[in-house]
């Protein structure tokens, strides 16, 4: 792998709870993003999913729209796209615009998606989620290499179709692929620029399917990658008790939904107890404590997998405005500078 800076990322949810007024919320999120750029981060990253409650959320695309105006260095990522719910003639032509709108910054994250609630809404079955991803990851690279495209999916069909205009990346924005289980892994190795490494597995099982997304690229006679991104729950306090205990409340809530959304059941086998306690989740799941203790993990983290790309979710429902942007300056000023010297 070619040796590359590290890098810094902010992942919005967007999410907020019920009784929050989320005109406030909007422009709390707005600050927050430019405020990243200002520190240094080096990108911003929205998630999706649709049918939110117990959330209030924002949308994807139009968020990163507006973002593209709110900024102007950051990298946008678009990660995840629910790819296996969409057609792939929309994805490419909304991509390519906000690639143009921002310059060239947008980064094309996917996954298969897991929820029946958003299959159903979207007339598609879950079981049929990987062969409608690969089609549409192919329609998507074709769209945006070639002038005309003919091809039919088992959802769609492309006659001659055009994207016009094309992004500004070259051959296009980079593809992330998300993947849980092994199999999504290998999937990601074939179809991807990179695994967008998932923030939900702990650290001791990525270790495992590292190895398998090793074999992967060899199998596909690909390189290892020169980025490799990660997406992890982070947060930051004066000492790594305070850390937990400002954080636990917030994040627990979180993993809760996430269990009764089913994500636990797409995790691989022995790896989905979101509904641990606390505790138990923090102690190989995220990266949490002093600014010496999250300058460790990452540097560890780095160094024993080859990450380089650190996508931090450091805010959730309900945390103070204020907390978050408390958090993203600790994080710019005692913990990025230390990793960076600590790698070289």
């Amino acid at each position: 792998m070619t040796e590359k800076k590290m890098q810094f990322g902010l992942a919005i949810r967007g999410q907020y709870a019920q009784d929050q007024d989320i005109r406030v919320c909007f422009e709390e999120l707005i600050e927050e993003c430019v405020q990243a750029e200002a520190l240094g981060f080096d990108s911003i990253t929205k998630t999706s999913h649709y049918s939110t409650a117990p959330f209030q959320a924002f949308q994807q695309f139009p968020l990163l729209a507006r973002l593209s105006a709110e900024t102007k260095r950051v990298r946008l990522n678009a990660g995840i796209i629910l790819l296996s719910l969409h057609k792939p003639l929309d994805i490419a032509e909304q991509l390519a615009t906000i690639d143009i709108m921002s310059n060239g910054r947008v980064i094309c994250g996917v996954a298969l998606g897991y929820r029946e609630v958003e299959f159903a809404a979207f007339g598609a079955e879950v079981k049929q989620r990987g062969k409608r991803l690969e089609e549409n990851l192919i329609a998507l690279k074709r769209l945006w290499t070639e002038e005309t495209v003919s091809m039919k999916g088992s959802h769609f069909e492309l006659i001659e179709a055009s994207c016009c205009p094309k992004p500004l990346q070259k051959p296009h924005p980079p593809i992330w692929i998300g993947a849980n289980a092994n199999v999504a892994i290998k999937r990601a190795a074939r179809l991807g620029d990179c695994w967008y490494i998932n923030p939900h597995n702990k650290i001791s099982t990525i270790k495992e399917q590292m190895e398998i997304y090793k074999r992967a690229l060899d199998e596909a006679g690909k390189p290892f990658p020169d980025e490799l991104p990660m997406r992890r729950e982070v947060f930051v306090a004066k000492t790594r008790e305070e850390a937990l205990r400002i954080a636990g409340p917030y994040i627990k809530k979180k993993y809760d939904a996430y269990d009764k959304w089913g994500q636990g059941d797409q995790m691989p086998e022995g790896d989905g107890n979101l509904a641990a306690a606390f505790d138990e989740l923090a102690g190989d799941r995220f990266i949490i404590g002093s600014p010496d203790d999250v300058t460790e993990q990452i540097v560890n983290l780095h160094r024993e997998i080859g990450m380089n790309h650190l996508i931090m979710s450091i805010q959730w429902a309900d945390m103070p405005h204020s907390l978050t942007l408390d958090t993203m300056a600790l994080l710019s000023e005692k913990v990025f500078p230390q990793v960076r010297q600590a790698i070289g």
